[in-house]
């Protein structure tokens, strides 16, 4: 009988902090399907030895953006890859977030700055103060948070950012991230567990990209109307199928109603060691698309 090769797409840090390879691997050997770590970008791998390429960890991709969109690209020409190329592109730059809106997923108030473009900085506020950060970005890189009454730090954030050619998100400081920000897990289109996340843009007024990007990360019992929240993000997602996995923030708003603030479909660390069953899940999610 052949055996289903799986390449779990990680990078050359992934590769060693990736908390989610290890039994991932186990509950894939488990389903009869033969997994290993691979490094993109590094070297000539032959794609193609590969039934399906499952990206994970890629977590440097951010800092070569083009360099990993044209190797999704080739990739997907070569094998079957997971979340598709066209589904990374569209998911790498957070404009995705107006697409969300338009189809009706209470997302968190977003203005977007282009390159190029005027603003008046008086704007850049709110009564609970900003955040602003790239539109590509992740592990909040080149991202601060500013208190009510500081338009103008605000405002030079956002000029460094946009005279470097990048596009800039504002967003409020929604005060009730201090009781946790919520990621929820999906695979395979179905809600699987879900963590609460403490707040990483403790300190206002800073630029450090050297923050932990998921601290004191808890198990989370999701309310309802989170899961019906992440389930209408994944659902707006385009293409003919669900992501084969997805993760969504959250956030409450002053009523408790929570909403979107990234849905994270090219490499999200997915917490399955806080849920026994999880890698088990994401195993049965890959088994059926290998399958179909």
């Amino acid at each position: 009988m052949t055996v289903t090769r799986i390449a779990l797409v990680t990078s050359e840090a992934g590769a060693g902090l990736d908390e989610d390879l290890p039994p991932l691997v186990a509950a894939l050997a488990a389903c009869g399907l033969a997994a290993e770590p691979v490094v993109w970008g590094v070297g000539r791998t032959a794609w193609d030895r590969f039934d399906l390429a499952v990206v994970r960890s890629t977590w440097d991709y951010v800092e070569r953006l083009d360099e990993f969109l044209d190797w999704a690209d080739g990739t997907a020409r070569v094998t079957r890859l997971w979340n598709p190329a066209p589904l990374i592109r569209w998911n790498s730059d957070k404009h995705y977030l107006r697409e969300l809106a338009r189809h009706g997923v209470a997302v968190a108030p977003t203005r977007f700055l282009e390159p190029g473009s005027a603003f008046d900085p008086a704007e850049l506020d709110g009564p609970d103060g900003v955040v602003v950060k790239p539109t590509v970005s992740a592990a909040a890189l080149d991202t601060a948070r500013y208190e009510a009454g500081r338009s103008g730090e605000a405002a030079r954030h956002a000029r460094a950012l946009l005279e470097r050619g990048r596009g800039v998100m504002v967003q409020p400081y929604l005060p009730r991230i201090a009781e946790g920000e919520r990621a929820l897990v999906l695979l395979g289109g179905a809600f699987s567990h879900a963590v609460r996340k403490g707040p990483v843009l403790t300190e206002p007024g800073l630029v450090d990209d050297d923050r932990f990007p998921h601290p004191d990360v808890v198990p989370h019992r999701p309310t309802g109307a989170e899961i019906r929240t992440a389930l209408a993000a994944v659902a707006a997602v385009p293409g003919p199928r669900p992501p084969l996995f997805a993760r969504v923030d959250l956030v409450l708003d002053d009523r408790g109603e929570p909403l979107v603030l990234e849905l994270e479909l090219v490499e999200p660390n997915l917490f399955l060691d806080t849920d026994p069953r999880s890698p088990a899940r994401f195993a049965e999610a890959v088994a059926a698309l290998a399958r179909s």
